[in-house]
């Protein structure tokens, strides 16, 4: 039979062996919270950028719908592309 010794140094190596699987799974923990919030950055970039897309696209299909040759048309479409460019300048600033 085993003293009490004994059986205090085997509970003694087993707390450590359990400190030492804890801070592994901490430090695991740590990195898997990292690459989550990576995953979620990238993510909010690609809708952001999606919504920006899509609003480019009405953009267009409105200019397409009034095209025409007419002066006011061509006015009309100059405005729209310059909406366009101060959106894309704003998106720019806002990524910075």
């Amino acid at each position: 039979m085993s003293s009490v010794a004994d059986q205090l140094t085997a509970v003694m190596h087993k707390t450590a062996r359990l400190i030492e699987l804890c801070n592994a799974l901490q430090e695991e923990n740590d990195l898997l919270k990292l690459e989550n919030q990576s995953v979620k950055t990238a993510n909010d970039v690609y809708r952001n950028k999606q919504a920006e897309l899509e609003e480019k696209m009405r953009v267009l299909k409105l200019a397409k719908s009034i095209e025409g040759t007419s002066e006011k048309t061509l006015d009309i479409k100059q405005k729209i592309n310059d909406f366009v460019r101060e959106i894309d300048k704003c998106v720019l600033l806002l990524k910075k």
